[in-house]
């Protein structure tokens, strides 16, 4: 019971509306530490309740003292992407049902008229983007000096280089008497050790038993050319008639797969960082409510998005750093239920395949790929090869091939293609 851990009437009661009646086991390690005011460095598997474990005793502390008029903000919680902020934002306004505290979410990619309108209205908690909210700090439309509660979720992802320059303008108007909570599905040493530049004796909370994906999620392998990976997708959908999340390395990329699965008649939506705020909502609102069947994604659809009973995730490409395939399959194998990653690898991918192995300490199995071709008769896995090279001609030196290559150059085609940008 939640009751046992510390938390008031109060805070439990917008629980049982919610349907939560069981603490999850970082609920339980970490709610007890939080309630006391310490800072906490805690490590979770995806899934299991994090936003909770830091939300609910935060709510309680704000509540406990009162509402301080709301003229200055008392609890901010970073996040790396929009989709997290208004995620996190939405469940910790479930959370403080009873309590009335009042929750904004800052994010970037919609116009800032309707936050500064939220902010000036008061509240108790900022869920923000570190660039939306450095936004609203040059233009002074928020006061960070009554922060009493900081948490970085997913710390790992707020830690890395990429937001150092960001967090290093945001926590120096921050109050230093304050509780700082670090919470994340991996905590890597070098992201520890930059935890102890901004928090105090931190506790230590570590649920993940050394996995740092569930148990419950099986993670399968084909290997497969590049130019095979669509055909090998449509096999795996076909077969798999429940919703699915795809993720690409590349916003193109991500274009080009949910193009393709439009035209054999599969229902996709997609979402980047080029698209719209209202077109990735939308996306992403579609996908949850079962108006499209695969959502396909880069990675900012990685980290903490919860969607309800998801069986399936197809890393169509491995993710560009390995550490980012525990978040990827963290969206399936949710609250205990069972969930399938699948991984389509060409011969390029070999050497980060297996740092993701060493990651998650488990070989990932290999299959078979059989896939259906457009004839519908079923084509085997060693068709998916690249093709051996052709004995070497005169004719093929004479039309311009590379001496000892086997392999005539198309005048049609670029010989050094630009490759596509990286996804952000």
């Amino acid at each position: 019971m939640f009751s046992q851990l510390g938390l008031s009437p109060t805070t439990c009661a917008p629980l049982a509306r919610l349907g939560y009646t069981t603490p999850t086991p970082i609920q339980i390690k970490a709610i007890p530490v939080v309630l006391t005011g310490a800072d906490l460095l805690a490590r979770a598997q995806t899934g299991t309740g994090k936003t909770a474990a830091f939300g609910l005793p935060m709510i309680q502390r704000l509540t406990t003292q009162g509402a301080a008029g709301r003229v200055k903000p008392r609890a901010l919680v970073l996040v790396p992407t929009r989709e997290l902020a208004l995620q996190v934002s939405q469940t910790l306004s479930g959370y403080a049902g009873s309590s009335r505290l009042r929750v904004v979410a800052i994010y970037g990619g919609v116009g800032m008229g309707g936050q500064i309108q939220a902010l000036r209205r008061g509240t108790d908690i900022v869920v923000a983007t570190p660039g939306r909210l450095i936004d609203h700090m040059q233009r002074k439309t928020v006061d960070l000096s009554g922060i009493e509660v900081l948490t970085l979720d997913e710390a790992d992802r707020m830690l890395d280089m990429g937001f150092q320059p960001a967090l290093k303008r945001i926590l120096p108007v921050l109050p230093r008497q304050r509780q700082t909570l670090l919470f994340s599905a991996t905590l890597e040493d070098g992201v520890v050790g930059l935890s102890a530049e901004f928090t105090r004796n931190p506790a230590r909370v570590d649920v993940s038993t050394g996995q740092v994906v569930a148990a419950n999620v099986t993670h399968q392998v084909h290997h497969v050319s590049t130019e095979r990976k669509r055909d090998l997708l449509s096999h795996i959908l076909t077969e798999h008639t429940e919703q699915a999340l795809v993720f690409c390395k590349t916003k193109r990329g991500a274009n080009r797969v949910g193009d393709d699965l439009e035209q054999r008649g599969v229902s996709a939506g997609v979402i980047h960082g080029n698209k719209s705020q209202s077109a990735r909502n939308r996306a992403l609102s579609d996908f949850k409510t079962g108006r499209v069947r695969v959502l396909v994604a880069t990675d900012i659809a990685a980290r903490g998005l919860d969607i309800a009973r998801l069986p399936l995730v197809v890393n169509f490409d491995l993710p560009l750093v390995a550490e980012d395939y525990v978040h990827r399959v963290g969206r399936t194998g949710r609250a205990g239920l069972d969930g399938r990653a699948v991984s389509l690898v060409s011969g390029a991918d070999a050497g980060l395949l297996r740092e993701i192995e060493r990651i998650v300490k488990t070989p990932l199995e290999r299959l078979n790929a059989p896939v259906a071709d457009t004839a519908g008769a079923p084509r085997e896995a060693a068709q998916y090869a690249r093709p051996r090279q052709r004995p070497r001609t005169a004719r093929a030196v004479s039309a311009g091939a590379r001496p000892g290559s086997g392999w005539t150059r198309s005048p049609s085609r670029r010989s050094n293609p630009r490759r596509p940008p990286v996804a952000r």
